[in-house]
């Protein structure tokens, strides 16, 4: 591989790897290469890597691979993310609205200092189980009600949901919530593709806020303390089961630079 200028940034403690793919010299489709980037000992180290690519119909595309090296599914903090890189780049201006495209299709972002909102795609179905909640906003989460998620074990437990037959066969993220206390809902994350909890998750963080909402039948606005800080999710309850308007908003922050 040639010289490659990368850059981490973290959002909450989910951390990147980006690159600026405008030109299209990295090689998106090879997988040992974007999991020895991401590996903390060999590596840069990160929860994922992303690739800012042009777009025909938008600011610019996003590409997200999990730390496996595998293409994924949509990563919230890392749209967070990506926001504020290109507003380093100069690819769009912060303070000013604008849209990227990602594997879900397209989110509206808004960079203002190192605080980052970004709208999610609507979520139309909720699956209730006597387990937990499933629904999927971008990415898939299975949400398991707990009275302290600071006692679970995170990887044990998670490892067990994550690979359920329920979820079969693609398997699905999985996170642990508490009840709301002071306006603040706790919750801790077991990601597919890391295979273990990470600090925060975006999509987690939605899809925990909505199955509170679920779950007792009140507020549209919630505080998700995870173990890297808190993200505020917001959005509008068409019924039980449809969710529009949903934005995910919190800390994005540039880290370092170098060369590959």
């Amino acid at each position: 591989m040639k010289k490659t200028q990368f850059y981490k940034y973290q959002g909450t403690g989910n951390d990147f790897v980006l690159i600026d793919n405008r030109d299209n010299f990295f090689d998106r489709n090879n997988q040992k290469l974007i999991e020895s980037l991401c590996h903390r000992r060999f590596g840069v180290g990160a929860d994922g890597l992303m690739l800012l690519e042009k777009s025909e119909k938008a600011s610019f595309t996003m590409r997200y691979y999990n730390s496996d090296g595998r293409e994924s599914s949509m990563c919230g903090n890392g749209g967070r993310c990506i926001a504020a890189f290109a507003t380093d780049l100069g690819v769009v201006n912060a303070g000013e609205s604008f849209s990227f495209d990602a594997v879900d299709g397209m989110h509206e972002a808004l960079v203002e200092g190192d605080v980052v909102s970004l709208k999610m795609v609507d979520v139309k179905g909720v699956r209730v189980y006597d387990e937990g909640f499933f629904l999927d906003t971008g990415s898939p989460h299975f949400i398991k009600f707990v009275k302290d998620p600071s006692e679970i074990d995170v990887y044990e437990q998670g490892k067990f949901w994550r690979h359920h037959e329920l979820f079969a066969p693609d398997g699905t993220n999985v996170n642990f919530v508490g009840p709301v206390k002071d306006g603040k809902v706790i919750m801790r994350t077991f990601e597919r593709g890391v295979e273990d909890e990470t600090w925060s998750c975006g999509t987690g963080a939605v899809a925990s806020a909505i199955a509170t909402f679920v779950n007792s039948g009140e507020g549209n606005s919630f505080v998700m303390s995870v173990p890297g800080g808190e993200l505020t999710v917001s959005f509008n309850a068409v019924d039980e089961e449809t969710f529009d308007n949903i934005w995910l908003k919190g800390p994005a922050k540039y880290v370092f630079e170098g060369t590959l």
